[in-house]
């Protein structure tokens, strides 16, 4: 008898979670070893506890295939919404067409899909990566005092966000016709990737006076080639783009000259906000753009609290 009870309590214990919350999201990320995914993940977890969501986590492990059936599983399970992290931006049509055809709100996060008008029940919360690659650009002019050559590390070039930052950081360099982009290359968002390819560049006697990267990982990895080719601390600035503890010591320690911060609990606050006018038939904007802010040593301190 007492075995049942315990059971029942537990049971019931079990259950809590799912009869408090108001409304079930689920939700596809993309990697979720991913460094800033996992940011961007914590943060859609905490924002639906805010707001008492029963929320449903998969990771698509990079797989476009693997998260559209995430996705249509989530929609098989009539939840009120679903939130999508996506591993490839050109291809999230299928998605998109599963989710507006079962009638459920659909929100893009973080990474904005390349289809140019979204549907009206689709919301994409991102950041506008023209915006990232600008402020690089603006902050390493200053640098080199309008006057030498860049070094350009890439993401994956699948992704919009190494398109736009790349562009964002030609576009600044418009300005400054003594600035010459000399040499780039993808190296997939990865810090030892970022080393490799820096050290093949300096193997190669390919001469850069600064280096200008998609992101903090590839722009860490560049800063410890230079050191490794006995370069000291400055003597070629390096800028990534996120902003994330990783990077903001990087700062810290003189490894990075600066990086742009990308808010990823901006972003999930964001997602789950416009999920939930959704699914309340509340008015929403088809595209919720978190800006980017450029952190410099000078700064860095108001970010880190960021995350604590």
């Amino acid at each position: 008898m007492m075995l049942r009870k315990l059971l029942c309590a537990t049971f019931a214990f079990a259950l809590m979670p799912f009869a408090l919350a108001d409304y079930r999201i689920g939700v596809s990320i993309a990697k979720v070893d991913d460094n800033f995914m996992t940011y961007v993940r914590r943060n859609l977890e905490e924002a639906g506890k805010a707001e008492k969501i029963s929320m449903q986590f998969e990771d698509a492990q990079g797989d476009v295939v693997r998260q559209l059936n995430q996705v249509q599983t989530f929609l098989a399970q009539n939840v009120d919404a679903v939130i999508v992290l996506p591993v490839d931006t050109a291809a999230t049509v299928n998605i998109t067409r599963a989710a507006t055809t079962a009638k459920i709100p659909l929100v893009y996060v973080n990474r904005r899909p390349d289809d140019p008008k979204l549907p009206a029940e689709v919301v994409a919360v991102a950041s506008d990566d023209l915006q990232a690659g600008q402020l690089q650009g603006q902050f390493i002019a200053k640098q080199l005092n309008g006057k030498g050559s860049i070094a350009l590390i890439m993401g994956e070039l699948t992704q919009n966000a190494t398109r736009g930052r790349s562009e964002g950081v030609k576009e600044a360099l418009k300005a400054y016709p003594d600035i010459k982009v000399v040499v780039q290359q993808n190296a997939d968002w990865d810090r030892s990737k970022g080393m490799d390819l820096t050290s093949n560049w300096l193997t190669a006697g390919t001469h850069f006076d600064a280096i200008v990267a998609n992101n903090d990982e590839m722009a860490i990895g560049a800063a410890m080639a230079l050191q490794q080719a006995g370069m000291g601390k400055g003597q070629v600035p390096v800028v990534g783009v996120d902003g994330l503890p990783d990077g903001q010591a990087a700062i810290k320690r003189g490894l990075l000259a600066a990086s742009v911060f990308q808010d990823p609990r901006g972003q999930a606050v964001q997602a789950v906000q416009s999920a939930l006018r959704m699914i309340r038939k509340e008015p929403v904007q088809a595209d919720v753009w978190v800006p980017y802010e450029l952190i410099t040593a000078d700064n860095l301190a108001g970010y880190a609290a960021r995350f604590k």
